[in-house]
């Protein structure tokens, strides 16, 4: 058999496992003295079908042909290798590449992470989102918090920054991961360790190369009406704000256990009891923002809710925190 021509099977842009649906193969053979010639544009038989089917063929006519037999079978062996690679399927290498593991970046926190450490980790998620500005589309999850440690508000995340530094280098030598990731995944991994929601976290954050604006975050003097008017500037409702607020039931701050993740913090602050500390010691618990919620009534409503179902808790601070880690992030394109 004399093959003549082998076109290439291209694959879609927009779909890498199939093959383009036009084809045309043009093969010549000779039987009984007498030349063939085969072709094929049909949409549903590739080259590659119909030159296996010549292939076969030949084998029938070799059978007959005796001493040429050896000669024709190392023909068929060369026509095959070159047929091989199109009969393969297309792989896209480029895209490939771009496929992140969110398990490889989760096991990587693990290794850093600690019920102690949690409170500090799921901190950095806020401080690193909550300088989003909707007005200006400014600030957000990006990665900057790591160039913003020396602002007073930022005090002591240097520790946690250092934390997920480590896994980020040991994340960083399978897949690359962004400060802007890994502070969205720890966070919802801080919140599971202590007993919280299981929470999804999408990947693809890119890192700013800058810090966010200073003054973005909200102040800890604020009064309820205050706190609103700085959470809406963020694109969060009154309901989000209190359900976010439920984060500080975990660390030093008084509210139940500092390693569980549960709805203590709503009950605690329905006790109206400030001035001391569950151990009784002369100091305040919480913050002082923690307690202008209940001089709200829109507030005070949800934290009532919140005090009494605890699955509506995890509910709305899973859906409230994926919106936090969302907020401002630029994300890769495909």
């Amino acid at each position: 058999m004399e093959l003549t021509s082998i076109p290439y099977l291209a694959s879609s842009s927009s779909s890498s496992f199939f093959y383009s649906s036009y084809s045309y193969c043009t093969c010549r053979g000779r039987r009984a003295g007498k030349l063939v010639k085969t072709v094929s544009a049909a949409g549903g038989r590739c080259a590659a079908d119909l030159a296996r089917s010549q292939l076969f063929e030949q084998v029938n006519e070799d059978t007959l042909s005796g001493p040429r037999s050896s000669y024709h079978y190392r023909r068929r062996e060369f026509a095959s290798a070159i047929l091989l690679p199109f009969l393969l399927p297309h792989v896209d290498i480029s895209s490939a590449t771009e496929t992140y593991d969110i398990s490889i970046i989760r096991s990587g926190v693990r290794k850093v992470l600690t019920k102690a450490k949690a409170a500090g980790v799921l901190r950095l998620v806020f401080h690193d989102a909550g300088t989003f500005d909707v007005s200006d589309k400014s600030g957000g999850m990006n990665g900057s918090i790591i160039y913003e440690v020396d602002r007073p508000e930022n005090t002591g995340l240097n520790r946690p920054i250092k934390i997920l530094g480590k896994a980020k280098a040991g994340i960083d030598e399978i897949q690359k991961v962004s400060w802007a990731d890994l502070v969205a995944v720890a966070g919802a991994e801080a919140v599971a360790l202590c007993g919280g929601p299981e929470i999804p976290v999408r990947l693809g954050r890119l890192d700013s190369s800058t810090a966010d604006p200073a003054g973005k975050l909200p102040e800890e003097t604020l009064d309820a009406a205050a706190l609103k008017t700085s959470f809406s500037t963020k694109g969060f409702s009154t309901q989000e704000m209190v359900a976010l607020s439920g984060a500080h039931t975990i660390g030093g701050k008084g509210f139940g256990s500092p390693v569980v993740f549960d709805n203590s913090y709503y009950k605690v602050l329905l006790e109206k009891k400030p001035q001391t500390s569950s151990s009784g010691m002369e100091a305040m618990v919480g913050l002082r923002t923690d307690w202008a919620l209940t001089e709200d009534e829109e507030c005070l409503r949800w934290i009532r809710i919140y005090a009494e179902d605890q699955a509506r808790f995890f509910d709305d601070f899973r859906d409230t925190y994926i919106k936090l880690v969302d907020s401002g992030a630029t994300w890769r394109t495909a």
